[in-house]
C-alpha cells in the first residue's frame, strides 16, 4: 500500500492531485467523513506511539511519512517502548479520521493519547517524541491479537498493561517486563490462565485493589528473598525457560528477573483473594490468619518471623 492509497477513500474533488502526495493543506480540506481505506483497531491500553506505528505499517509507510501526509509535524526521535508519542488536539483528530475510529473511542483505548502540554494552537497538527522512565514503559502485546488488529501488517505492539491483563488467555502469551522484546509463551504453565480468570473474579470484590497491591508486594519480597514458595517458583521458571529459548539468551537481565511477575502470578492472586476475603476478627488472630492463607496457597504452614511482610501486614491491618 502506497501513500497514494491513503487518499483513495476521499472524494476525488476533495483531494488535489499532486503526484499522489497528500499535503497538509489538502488534508485539512478533506471532509470529515473521508477516511483511510483501512480501519485499524487499537488494542486495549495501547501506547499512542505503538498505535500510530501500526497505522503506518498498515499503509506500508514510515511513521514520519504517514504523519506528514496527515498534516502532522513530527519533532524529536524515538521508538516504543522507550519513548511515547504526544499529539496536539488537531493531530488527535487527524489520526482518528485516518484510522476510522471515533476520537472518544480512541481516547478510551489509548491511555496516553493526550494533547501536548505546550500546544496552544489547537488548529496545528503536531507530534513530539518524549522519552519514558523504565517504570512508565509499555510491554509487548500478544502477537496474535496484534496481527488480528493490524490487517496482518505487523505483530508488534506495545501496551500499558494493567495487572489483570498480564496473560492473554486466548493465545497464552505474556510480556511481564518492558525489556522483553518477544512475548513469553505460557502453554507449558496452564495455571497462569487459571490465575487470569481468578483475577477477573477478584476485581469484583470491593477490597480487590488494596488486596492485590499488598499481595504483589509480599510475593515479590518472598521471591527475591527465596522464601516459602521457592521450589514451586523455581520449577515454574524452568518450565517457562524450556519453552521460551529467548529468555536464556537475552542480555538485558536474568530470566528470573524478567519473568518474576509471571512466575509468582498464581500465588499472588491466591494471596490477594485470601486477603480480600479474610474475615474481620479481633486482634490476636494473626496465627489463625496465617494458617488460613497457608491453606489457600497449598502450603502445610507458613512459618514466618516478625519481619515477614505477610505477618507485618496482618499485624498492622488487625491492630
Amino acid at each position: 500500500m502506497s501513500r497514494a492509497d491513503v487518499t483513495a477513500a476521499a472524494p476525488a474533488a476533495a483531494v488535489p492531485a499532486q503526484h499522489g502526495i497528500l499535503t497538509t493543506e489538502a488534508w485539512l480540506r478533506i471532509p470529515s467523513a473521508a477516511a483511510g481505506v483501512f480501519r485499524v483497531r487499537p488494542l486495549p491500553s495501547e501506547a499512542t506511539a505503538s498505535y500510530v506505528q501500526r497505522l503506518a505499517h498498515t499503509y506500508q509507510l514510515p511513521l514520519p511519512q504517514l504523519l506528514a501526509g496527515a498534516g502532522i509535524t513530527l519533532t524529536g526521535h524515538g521508538t516504543p517502548p522507550t519513548a511515547e508519542l504526544h499529539l496536539s488536539p488537531a493531530a488527535c483528530h487527524h489520526i482518528a479520521a485516518l484510522a476510522r475510529i471515533p476520537l472518544p473511542h480512541l481516547r478510551r483505548a489509548l491511555p496516553h493519547l493526550a494533547p501536548l502540554d505546550d500546544a496552544h494552537d489547537t488548529e496545528t497538527g503536531a507530534a513530539r517524541w518524549k522519552g519514558l522512565e523504565a517504570g512508565q514503559q509499555p510491554v509487548r502485546a500478544c502477537t496474535l491479537c496484534t496481527r488480528h488488529r493490524s490487517q496482518n501488517a505487523t505483530d508488534t505492539a506495545w501496551v500499558h498493561r494493567p495487572p489483570h491483563r498480564l496473560v492473554c488467555p486466548r493465545h497464552q502469551q505474556a510480556a511481564p517486563d518492558p525489556r522483553l522484546t518477544s512475548t513469553v509463551h505460557t502453554r507449558a504453565v496452564p495455571e497462569l490462565v487459571a490465575a487470569h480468570h481468578a483475577h477477573q473474579r477478584l476485581r469484583r470484590h470491593p477490597r480487590a485493589a488494596t488486596a492485590w497491591t499488598a499481595a504483589r508486594a509480599i510475593t515479590t519480597r518472598w521471591y527475591d528473598h527465596q522464601q516459602h514458595l521457592t521450589h514451586r517458583w523455581h520449577t515454574r521458571l524452568n518450565q517457562l525457560c524450556a519453552s521460551n529459548s529467548h529468555l536464556t539468551i537475552t542480555s538485558s537481565a536474568s530470566p528470573a528477573l524478567l519473568t518474576r511477575d509471571l512466575v509468582i502470578y498464581p500465588e499472588t492472586i491466591a494471596l490477594a483473594r485470601a486477603l480480600a476475603t479474610l474475615p474481620n476478627q479481633p486482634q490476636g488472630t494473626t496465627d489463625d490468619a496465617l494458617s488460613l492463607i497457608a491453606y489457600r496457597l497449598g502450603l502445610p504452614r507458613l512459618a514466618s518471623n516478625a519481619n515477614d511482610p505477610l505477618r507485618a501486614f496482618l499485624t498492622h491491618t488487625r491492630h
